[in-house]
């Protein structure tokens, strides 16, 4: 849920007020009651995450971080070996169209 950071313009009071989204801003100020109240603008409407997280795949187990692991080596070192291939063939065939001039 967010925070907001309030001012009273008639007494000076400052505060903090966690507040839905949707929720309407406040005017009536909590300590003198008048309708002076304003709601700063700034990095106080942030919205604060607290908790142990917030998806399963957060925290994975060192078990599957080193499947993962090998799994991506073993993509990498795939992909690099299908280029040199290419890169060989294309080679044959320049020298090819070389020799044939």
């Amino acid at each position: 849920m967010p925070h907001y950071d309030y001012v009273c313009d008639a007494c000076d009071h400052k505060f903090e007020l966690y507040q839905s989204i949707t929720a309407s801003v406040k005017r009536k100020c909590p300590q003198c009651g008048k309708m002076k109240l304003r709601r700063l603008i700034g990095p106080g409407a942030a919205i604060m995450f607290k908790g142990s997280g917030f998806y399963k795949t957060d925290y994975r187990s060192e078990s599957y971080r080193k499947g993962a692991e090998a799994a991506k080596k073993a993509k990498s070192e795939a992909k690099g070996k299908g280029k040199d291939k290419g890169k060989s063939k294309d080679k044959a065939k320049s020298g090819a169209k070389k020799k044939k001039k």
